[in-house]
């Protein structure tokens, strides 16, 4: 069986990658065909793609291609058009959101399309770039979104089975597509070991704190994650906090510029650095807004870390609130204190977590792709 995977850019390292890494290792022949392969903004991750075989399209050769992530929309369309499939039997499409990866020509192949989310910013959904803010872009943004929304309902009508991330965006496959799917949540890393970090190595750090009792927070740094908001609380409330992740598009700095002495930030960190991290912390705080899935909560609860979460799309299914964690209602600063004395007030088993977080391993993931997949070439 011949197999081909297809993302939308590869660039950033987060859940998206994590799972077109574990179709990857199950498929390890598979070429990966992607719009634009950027190793060098992927840090200490960089090494787990050398050996792939990446066929990129013709935006590759664009100068300031990494500045041209946004404005590649308009064309990516067309670009995946581009790529041919005909000698596959499988073409397997991790769709993140960024793109219309959909629209390919699949000959006789059967086309799956892991869908992570339908975009985000052609349905309403809050995006890390603050498009909105200028009259003229929004304007044009409006428009050219209008014409994307029609290609992507179209795309949609090329895919030949659907599995979404979560039952959040199951329904909203429903909802934009008027598509059934097949819900198989996210290979989560539950057997992660960790390394010991060496505090004078951390990268961008503004305070030092000790490594005794910290709160946590960190993965892709971006707007809708609303990192600002548990920045700006933890320093109100004088918590020790740890920020981890490479922050999007100018948010770093206005994360740095809430932060007060007990905050510190760590930049990147490699697998390992981030278990010891999740291990020694007393709960990890997130607070993204309509959240696909969510895969860094699942990965502390795996070290026994409870949580402490906005209740907003996906973590809902993974975090059980008063065992593994605390939700909280409303993006405001009085909403997560209120939350973070409620779970000083809670005891939480580190083993409940452990259990919870085993329900979205790896191995689970990869055998019920495997299954899907010889489902759906049986019915063909």
């Amino acid at each position: 069986m011949k197999v081909a995977l297809v993302h939308d850019y590869i660039k950033e390292y987060g859940g998206a990658e994590r799972v077109l890494e574990a179709l990857h290792e199950l498929y390890p022949d598979a070429p990966v065909y992607t719009l634009v392969y950027l190793p060098k903004f992927l840090g200490p991750h960089r090494e787990r793609f050398k050996d792939w075989e990446i066929k990129t399209s013709i935006a590759q050769f664009l100068p300031f291609k990494a500045k041209l992530i946004s404005p590649l929309r308009l064309l990516a369309p067309t670009l995946f058009r581009r790529f041919d499939f005909k000698d596959f039997d499988v073409v397997i499409v991790s769709a993140t959101g960024a793109y219309i990866p959909n629209q390919i020509q699949k000959g006789k192949a059967v086309q799956i399309c892991y869908c992570h989310t339908p975009p985000r910013y052609l349905y309403g959904y809050a995006t890390a770039r603050e498009w909105k803010k200028h009259v003229v872009f929004r304007t044009l943004a409006v428009i050219a979104n209008h014409f994307l929304r029609m290609t992507d309902f179209s795309a949609a009508k090329n895919v030949d089975y659907y599995i979404a991330n979560s039952q959040e965006v199951q329904k909203r496959i429903e909802k934009f597509y008027r598509r059934d799917a097949t819900v198989i949540y996210p290979p989560v890393d539950t057997n992660s070991k960790s390394e010991t970090r060496n505090p004078k190595q951390s990268q961008n750090t503004k305070y030092k704190i000790p490594d005794t009792s910290y709160y946590l927070t960190g993965g892709r740094l971006a707007r809708p994650k609303h990192v600002d908001l548990i920045v700006r609380v933890c320093t109100k409330m004088k918590l020790p906090l740890k920020v981890f992740g490479k922050a999007f598009a100018g948010y770093g700095e206005e994360l740095r510029a809430l932060a007060g002495p007990t905050v510190e930030f760590l930049g990147e960190v490699s697998d390992g650095e981030k278990s010891g991290l999740m291990r020694g912390a007393k709960a990890f705080l997130f607070a993204s807004e309509d959240e696909d899935f969510g895969i860094v909560p699942v990965e502390a609860m795996a070290h026994g870390t409870p949580v402490i979460a906005y209740r907003s799309g996906g973590v809902k299914e993974s975090v059980i609130d008063g065992k593994t964690g605390v939700f909280f209602d409303e993006l405001t600063d009085e909403s997560l204190s209120k939350a973070i004395k409620k779970f000083q007030m809670v005891y939480f088993n580190s083993k409940v977590c452990q259990k919870q977080a085993e329900k979205f391993g790896k191995k689970r993931f990869q055998e019920e792709i495997e299954q899907f997949i010889a489902r759906a070439i049986k019915e063909r």
